[in-house]
């Protein structure tokens, strides 16, 4: 399907919302998310050691990162079952059995002293948390199509990227006043909040007769349409394999921040910094995409994003670590990100609007699931220095745009 100036989707009742509610709303119902893995970045150390992990020999210990990780990946997985029921029942009930989930276990959380028990509870958190986000990108999907998604979950990303500038500053707020239990009490508070906003004010946006059966062989065929489309199944791929540097730096960004500078409990500070940058960004895209287009941004936005990872890694392996190299470059790179991510996601979905719920459901399991896993294996490459990082991240970049070169047949930056 040819990218379109559609704003609004044929068949989708109107919201009885202005916009910046809309966006408020599904910026929200996404960070339930970000919450989730932002809040717990500056209580890593003191969760493992409550829970009983133990740093044997004085050895560099990548497994509290597995926090993160095993909340992202019960988020993945579960998204390619979520789909194919808002495709039947509608976008309202599965928000509303996802958001209660979501309350009920980050409570449970509270109560566990156990590593490997809290890391089932967190995958499991993850799992309720993946319906509300597939419900928010459907409902825009349903309302939105090309670059008017592009622009609108711009807007969207804008106020959501104030969650990783906020959430560790919260987080090491919440730990000056409480333990680590805190943190998961504010969790069940915001999911309480998003709960009853979206009970008294988000409408189905999924009409009775748009709605698709739920069997195996319609959910096959709804996945097996993904796959079937290229620039969907390219840009999937893409993004799954460039947003692995995201999941990596998020996991290890305490170590970064602490052991290789020094930072201390700055930390939150310099990790909002990165995190304000990249909230610029989409705003920034919000207000070009339109008229540059979602390729044209999104392609030189990966360019220089690997550009600046292969430079940073050189840099460093020639001269050694320097805080005021590293750091605007750093910020300057997943700047880059602002640029990628809602463009590529509006890329991926134009093709499936009649499927929109399955659709983000494969994006969403897909770009989660291997983002996460590379995540995971490139953080744990943290060795005291950044080099294994910006070398992990220059190969994701270079790798991505290959991957892109190959779904456009060669011609980048189209305004297509």
């Amino acid at each position: 399907m040819a990218d379109t100036e559609t704003t609004v989707a044929a068949m989708a009742p109107p919201t009885g919302m202005r916009k910046a509610e809309l966006v408020g709303m599904v910026a929200g119902l996404m960070t339930l998310n970000a919450m989730a893995i932002d809040i717990m970045l500056p209580a890593l150390s003191q969760i493992a050691a409550a829970t009983g992990l133990t740093n044997e020999g004085g050895a560099i210990d990548n497994r509290q990162q597995l926090i993160i990780f095993a909340y992202v990946l019960g988020f993945g997985a579960p998204q390619l079952v979520w789909g194919p029921i808002t495709d039947r029942f509608g976008r309202r009930a599965p928000l509303f059995i996802g958001l209660i989930g979501y309350i009920i276990v980050s409570l449970v959380c509270v109560l566990i002293h156990d590593f490997w028990l809290l890391l089932a509870a967190r995958f499991l958190q993850g799992v309720f948390s993946s319906g509300a986000r597939i419900v928010a990108s459907a409902v825009v999907r349903d309302l939105f199509a090309g670059r008017a998604m592009a622009s609108f979950m711009s807007l969207v990303m804008t106020i959501f990227m104030i969650v990783p500038i906020l959430a560790p500053s919260l987080g090491q707020l919440i730990l000056l006043f409480a333990p680590w239990e805190g943190i998961f009490i504010w969790l069940a508070i915001w999911g309480a909040i998003m709960l009853a906003w979206t009970l008294a004010r988000l409408p189905e946006t999924l009409p009775a007769a748009a709605r698709r059966p739920l069997n195996l062989a319609s959910a096959f065929g709804a996945y097996m349409s993904v796959l079937r489309s290229p620039v969907s199944f390219g840009y999937m791929c893409a993004s799954g394999i460039v947003f692995g540097a995201l999941f990596a730096f998020i996991a290890s960004s305490e170590q970064v921040f602490r052991q290789v500078f020094e930072k201390g409990d700055t930390f939150v500070y310099w990790f909002a910094g990165v995190a304000g940058v990249m909230a610029l960004a989409n705003f920034t895209n919000s207000r070009l995409v339109e008229k540059l287009g979602m390729r044209r941004i999104s392609h030189t936005a990966l360019i220089v994003f690997t550009a600046i990872s292969a430079g940073l890694a050189i840099s460093t392996m020639l001269f050694g670590e320097n805080f005021a190299v590293f750091f605007p470059l750093f910020a300057l790179a997943f700047g880059c990100f602002g640029l990628m991510g809602s463009n590529f996601s509006a890329l991926a979905m134009e093709p499936l609007g009649r499927i929109a719920g399955t659709a983000s459901a494969a994006y969403g399991f897909a770009t989660t699931l291997a983002s996460a896993l590379i995540g995971a294996f490139i953080g744990s490459r943290f060795d005291g220095s950044t080099v294994p990082l910006m070398l992990g991240f220059a190969v994701l970049g270079a790798v991505s745009l290959a991957i892109v070169l190959i779904t456009e047949k060669g011609r980048l930056f189209s305004t297509r």
